[in-house]
């Protein structure tokens, strides 16, 4: 089979100078400090320090062959999803971004999936972005969980997903800009704790305000492992019931129904949490992921789920037919 992540970041190992260029913010840009890595600066804070598997392309190949999986679906680390800029200075951002994974798309084509990322501040400038992706080979787009504080419920954020529909793009929602984050620094919190749950604001936005039902072509899958909404679904399903007045407002259909209707990445770091996903969603909706190259990652590129004692084709739907579905591939273009 084809072993393929759908789930990885990357970075070009250069980025301008945005926050002088426009004038504000704290845009994310790089200090190679040394040989081999690079600190990421937002303004004059430091943010993280990463290695050049997150910008050297043949590198993060070289290292994917010793987990025997030769193709990455890519896109941008969400730190540098720049909604927070000016519209036109957001496109700015994505189309550099873009045209960086589109090189890397065009070199390494049997390696590398590229997944957009667009200006989700302005509907207009993002479907622009998006027709442009969708002609230079991209499958699809990352998104956030929220957008600038706002749920994916907004309706301003709708004519981007029907878009999505009509291009067939697929959308992978990734958990940033944590609620709560000033909160609690302390512990890695954000991304122990926030993230999770940041998924699944994004998912039960998208599912009560009638997102998916009003498109149902629409290819989502929640990295993750849909962070806690599978974990915690019961909960939500039983608000739904109990409390239509306040849940059921836009959609009428119980959440559970979707069930097997978006995908999820395999990023449990934990046998029995994917064994009982697999029993909800089966494993046609889950898609092999690692987060690489990012420590909280599946570094191992998952060793764990061959461990598990899966049947064959379930093994082969999580490493290649699931992805396939979610990215509409043609395997025959990796042989």
């Amino acid at each position: 089979m084809l072993k393929i992540d759908s789930h990885t970041h990357l970075i070009p190992e250069t980025l301008p100078q945005w926050t002088q260029k426009f004038g504000y913010g704290n845009f994310i840009h790089l200090d190679h400090y040394r040989a081999g890595y690079a600190r990421m600066m937002q303004g004059d804070k430091f943010f993280r320090e990463i290695k050049s598997n997150c910008w050297d392309a043949e590198e993060r190949i070289k290292e994917y062959r010793d987990f025997e999986t030769q193709v990455q679906v890519v896109c941008t680390i969400p730190v540098l999803f720049g909604y927070h800029a000016q519209p036109l200075h957001g496109l700015e951002i994505s189309e550099y971004l873009n045209d960086h994974i589109a090189g890397l798309m065009t070199k390494y084509p049997k390696n590398y999936i590229g997944l957009a990322t667009v200006p989700m501040q302005d509907a207009e400038l993002a479907i622009r972005e998006l027709e442009r992706c969708k002609k230079l080979g991209f499958k699809g787009i990352q998104i956030g969980s929220n957008i600038n504080d706002k749920n994916l419920s907004e309706d301003e954020f709708f004519p981007i997903f029907q878009a999505c529909e009509r291009l067939d793009m697929a959308i992978m929602v990734h958990p940033w800009n944590m609620m709560g984050k000033g909160l609690m620094d302390k512990y890695w919190l954000p991304w122990l704790v926030a993230m999770p749950a940041e998924t699944t604001r994004a998912a039960c936005s998208m599912i009560f305000s009638g997102v998916l039902e009003k498109l149902p072509k629409l290819r989502v899958l929640f990295s993750h492992a849909g962070g806690a909404f599978i974990f915690t679904l019961g909960r939500i399903e039983h608000g739904f019931h109990c409390r239509p007045d306040l849940v059921a407002i836009d959609n009428n259909v119980p959440p559970s129904n979707y069930l097997g209707k978006f995908w999820v990445d395999s990023i449990t770091h934990d046998a029995d949490a994917l064994r009982y996903i697999i029993t909800k969603v089966g494993t046609e909706k889950i898609c092999l992921g690692s987060d690489y190259p990012f420590p909280l990652g599946d570094l191992e590129i998952g060793r764990f789920i061959t461990e598990m004692g899966l049947e064959e084709k379930d093994v082969e739907n999580i490493f290649q037919n699931s992805i396939v579905d979610w990215l509409k591939l043609d395997l025959n273009s990796y042989k």
